[in-house]
């Protein structure tokens, strides 16, 4: 007989792939339509491709993950599954966030016009190598998720006399291995978008302050795609906001606050789809011709 907690943690997990899944396999099907017609992808629409596919196969770890804690912990407990559970999803997560970086990147230097040297040499690295640059991304956080498995045991009791190890629901971490790793694959992707985003915004408001303040009589311009790409990135920096907090939720020793987390962690694949849809015209025109 399941417990309540453990009930719902299924509903919770059901309902994310009830949700994300076909949202996501959307953006999936009409960026392959785009390539079908067009033969290839914008820069916009590649870093969208990616993070469809990335968000169904968490959605998927996740749920599962989620459904064997609840009906099957033995099996869940085992270090093999456990291992492969763990490495998943913070390999996608990880990657999913610097996927955000990138598509920061990509709107804030196309977006600002400024003149200094890196802003020039990154609108040249991310307009030509895009695809390079996401595959060593891929690589490199697979490393930095790997390293989070190694540097996480289970456990039920602190050792005595180690101070660098934080215990959280039966889990430590060796802080001399977990903060660079969350550094590396949270933090840093973070602070990159928001720099991007405090960048785009202030060009904006100044090109909109210097148009309005013109005495030429210019008409203002149509900056509907630059507010939509602003918007794009705070969302997205949202979610990574939330599931930096629902992280930290994990350690409260209140199992209740954890399904809290839990669920909202299960969500952010479809609230990430909802975003994207929200972002592309060409996605929108593409799923309702379809459906």
């Amino acid at each position: 007989m399941l417990s309540l907690d453990s009930f719902s943690i299924v509903i919770s997990s059901v309902l994310g792939l009830g949700l994300a899944i076909p949202s996501n396999a959307c953006i999936v099907m009409g960026n392959l339509d785009i390539i079908r017609k067009k033969g290839k992808l914008s820069l916009t629409d590649v870093i969208f491709l990616a993070k469809g596919i990335v968000n169904i196969l968490l959605q998927c770890v996740m749920s599962i993950q989620g459904m064997l804690y609840a009906l099957c912990p033995a099996f869940f407990y085992a270090t093999e599954v456990r291992g492969f559970m763990n490495t998943s999803i913070y390999f996608l997560t990880y990657y999913n966030f610097w996927l955000t970086f990138w598509l920061s990147a990509h709107y804030c230097t196309s977006i600002t016009n400024l003149s200094y040297g890196f802003f020039i040499w990154l609108k040249r690295i991310v307009s030509d190598f895009l695809s390079q640059l996401l595959f060593l991304t891929a690589l490199g956080i697979f490393n930095v998720s790997v390293l989070c498995f190694w540097t996480t045991n289970e456990e039920s009791t602190p050792s005595s006399g180690n101070s660098t190890e934080v215990y959280g629901n039966g889990f430590h971490f060796n802080l001399l291995y977990a903060v660079p790793m969350t550094f590396l694959g949270c933090i840093l992707p973070f602070c990159l978008s928001l720099l991007c985003l405090v960048l785009t915004s202030s060009f904006l408001l100044r090109h909109v302050w210097r148009v309005k303040n013109n005495d030429s009589g210019s008409t203002h311009p149509n900056l509907q795609a630059h507010v939509t790409a602003l918007r794009t990135i705070f969302f997205l920096l949202l979610i990574i906001t939330f599931f930096c907090m629902s992280q930290v939720g994990f350690f409260l020793q209140n199992f209740s606050l954890v399904i809290v987390c839990w669920t909202l962690q299960l969500s952010a694949p479809s609230v990430e789809a909802a975003i994207i849809f929200q972002a592309s015209n060409k996605l929108r025109r593409i799923i309702l011709r379809r459906f």
